[in-house]
């Protein structure tokens, strides 16, 4: 019977509850919106399976695995996937395959006004959904066992998330259903809580007076792709604001984040996607526009081989793995040391409070900008003497 006395050691893929044969395991949010497996005792019976399924460990399973990933820079040659894709659009150009041979493509959409959840599309207008980036750990509610009855039924699957959801996805197939099974993670910062991300809609919406419509976490169209700036559209108008910020202190992550196992080139995936970071090494000129350039590592023959079938569809230069290592390819994200003080405060007095004295909406934030600036300003007039 699994049992979780230590949250950092779950990341809420939802195997567990998936295998159970008799529905005994529920999932279940902590205070932040993080689900946790839950065991009805009177169901349970004690088989060990949902322990044994359990991928979120350094024994996870890496045996299709390349000795060494092979590593591309990669840009969509349709522009108008680039910009509409959160880097090169890579997935776009595998997803675009598999659907076009008949199979279908899971990946994190939005439901309930703009709550995080996987999605099984079939067309390239319901995939599309799946562009760009969502900063909130998406829920998994019976989306296993939806891939398993596709996998059961002849259709190829793609699958795509974080590294921590393709192993548990993984661990929960088996092997005997994992020749068409295709597995895309990408290389994770971390997730934020989701019930953060909702009182935050609330928050805009009370303040603008209006519903929101339309979100992009990182808007390369307006502010290009470097930029980390989220952009909500009205239905009366327009405005940006400041959940980004918070997302990079790692104040607010899943506290399994801070001790990652899959934070190296051993990717519990087929393919691996991410913003190539660091792209000059590789070539001057793929992204000199700055419109976005994808990261894209081969881990598996299966990926190899489709990696084959799409790159005609792409730009694609061979990179140095050793070019391509950025932060989390090398370890977990540090969480923040005032974490659970973070926690205890939105428990205890809510989503504006905590955003004001840890994010970017109240007076701390701006006496810290005015002191960074003040700063720079010092070290100019310094530097000049």
């Amino acid at each position: 019977m699994i049992q979780i006395t230590d949250k950092s050691q779950c990341c809420g893929c939802t195997a567990c509850a998936s295998i159970c044969a008799h529905d005994a395991i529920t999932m279940q949010p902590d205070v932040m919106g993080f689900l946790y497996p839950v065991v009805d005792k009177d169901k349970c019976v004690d088989c060990g399976l949902c322990e044994k399924v359990c991928a979120f460990n350094d024994h996870y399973d890496t045996s299709l695995n390349l000795p060494k990933p092979d590593a591309y820079a990669a840009r969509h040659k349709d522009m108008h996937e680039v910009e509409t894709s959160r880097s090169g659009a890579a997935f776009i150009a595998i997803s675009d395959y598999v659907l076009e041979n008949g199979g279908v493509v899971y990946g994190a959409g939005y439901t309930d006004h703009f709550r995080v959840v996987h999605k099984r599309a079939t067309t390239k207008e319901e995939r599309d959904e799946f562009k760009g980036s969502k900063y909130v750990q998406s829920d998994l509610d019976h989306v296993f066992r939806q891939v398993k009855k596709d996998l059961k039924d002849g259709l190829t699957v793609l699958f795509s998330g974080t590294p921590c959801q393709t192993a548990g996805l993984n661990a929960y197939i088996g092997k005997k259903l994992r020749e068409n099974l295709i597995l895309v993670d990408i290389v994770c910062h971390g997730v934020p809580g989701p019930y953060l991300w909702r009182d935050y809609i609330a928050y805009l919406e009370k303040k603008q007076g209006d519903k929101i419509c339309w979100v992009n976490f990182r808007d390369k169209q307006e502010y290009g792709w470097k930029a980390h700036h989220e952009t909500f559209k009205f239905v009366k108008g327009g405005g940006k604001m400041s959940f980004t910020y918070t997302f990079y202190k790692h104040i607010m992550f899943r506290h399994s984040c801070g001790v990652c196992p899959y934070t190296n080139t051993k990717r519990p995936s087929d393919i691996t996607i991410a913003d190539f970071w660091g792209w000059e090494k590789t070539d001057p000129n793929i992204n000199a526009d700055d419109k976005g350039v994808s990261l894209v590592l081969i881990n598996t023959e299966k990926g190899r081989e489709l990696f084959e079938a799409v790159k005609d569809r792409m730009t694609i230069i061979p990179a140095k793995l050793e070019d391509c290592l950025q932060p989390n390819l090398q370890h977990p994200s540090v969480i923040h040391p005032q974490r659970m003080e973070f926690e205890r405060d939105y428990q205890r007095k809510g989503f504006l409070y905590v955003m004001k004295r840890y994010g970017d909406m109240g007076w701390r934030y701006k006496v810290r900008k005015v002191n960074r600036k003040m700063k720079q300003m010092v070290k100019k007039i310094l530097g000049r003497k």
